[in-house]
């Protein structure tokens, strides 16, 4: 089982990936065969131990590529030659070759077996794309709502506070600034934080000081990387659509801490809420256009990224308030705050 792990880490990012010759070793010492080499539909990729004249190799990926089966043949000294497709989401996609005393039905299994880690590291890549398109849709709506609401409050405050405008205007900078940032698409809970923090001190200077902020969060989760603006556009939605609309005084708390394995970020707020039906459209992208685009960008990239267990969870009611749950790997392999 740990050669059949391996294998997979070796064909994490594919045929042309830098650790396949180490797949095409695995392979060999699999097999228990001379030599192995690894094609695509263009020809040999990678191989490992004894060399097939390549005259020999085209031949027999043309027949395995045009009759899409295996392929049995003997090498000038009679050894034998095994060679069957490698059928990547039920399409052709390349060939296992194999050169060496071996069973038949060994080497098809091989070959379903790496056809099926390929498959898998192409849906890796895919989501990685998902996730880099909702990425920079998501920096395109930084919304505009909240930009003037925010310098509205800072002109208002110029001649009166002086000294918080000139704050408040700093602030404002370091939002875009992060918002805008061009880093990567991984940033620290910490960084996160950060920008939730000043987001919320511009949201409480709006609020008149009717927002009260609390934020919890454990020492041990603040440095896991988490996709850039997860938190953020979780904070809003709450600020724009549970608390902008509740009289008196509102409340929105930020906490974080880990459980086992696993980082959560918890997002409550004691506004008007919304019916249990809304909250599961939004995260469809089916819910109201202006409410929906944060809540399903950002579960969509959580879901692309970790895969479909790791999306938001929202637990909410009408006049109940909202609270919104991130919860994450501390560790998953290519994900890094840069």
């Amino acid at each position: 089982m740990r050669r059949i792990h391996a294998l997979g880490l070796d064909l994490r990012s594919g045929l042309h990936g830098r650790d396949a010759p180490s797949a095409a070793r695995r392979l060999r010492r699999l097999l228990a065969v001379d030599g192995v080499v690894l094609a695509d539909l263009d020809g040999p990729v990678v191989s490992h131990g004894r060399h097939i004249p390549s005259s020999q190799v085209d031949a027999l990926l043309a027949q395995v590529f045009e009759y899409g089966g295996g392929v049995c043949e003997r090498m000038a000294d009679n050894t034998p030659l095994y060679a069957t497709p490698l059928m990547v989401a039920d399409e052709l996609s390349g060939a296992l070759v194999a050169v060496g005393e071996t069973v038949e039905a060994d080497v098809e299994a091989a070959a379903a077996l790496v056809a099926e880690h390929l498959d898998h590291a192409a849906l890796r890549r895919a989501r990685a794309r998902i996730a880099a398109a909702d990425l920079r849709s998501l920096r395109a709506q930084i919304s505009p709502h909240f930009v003037h609401n925010a310098l509205a409050v800072i002109a208002a405050m110029v001649r009166t506070d002086p000294d918080r405008a000139r704050q408040l205007l700093s602030d404002f900078a370091d939002y875009l600034r992060y918002g805008f940032s061009e880093k990567g698409d991984y940033a620290t809970v910490a960084d996160e934080l950060e920008a939730v923090e000043t987001y919320l001190e511009l949201q409480r200077a709006r609020f008149h000081d009717r927002l009260d902020i609390t934020v919890r969060i454990a020492p041990e989760i603040l440095p896991v990387a988490v996709p850039f603006l997860v938190v953020q556009p979780i904070v809003e939605n709450a600020v724009r659509h549970g608390l902008e609309r509740k009289e008196g005084r509102g409340h929105i708390s930020v906490s974080g801490y880990g459980e086992g394995p696993l980082c959560v970020i918890e997002i409550e707020d004691d506004g008007v809420g919304m019916h249990p039906d809304l909250a599961r459209s939004l995260l469809a992208g089916t819910g109201p256009e202006t409410r929906g685009v944060g809540l399903a960008n950002v579960d969509q990239r959580l879901r692309a990224v970790y895969g479909p267990e790791y999306g938001l969870v929202i637990e909410t009611a009408l006049g109940e308030g909202t609270k919104v749950t991130v919860r994450v790997p501390r560790f998953t392999r290519g994900v890094v705050a840069q």
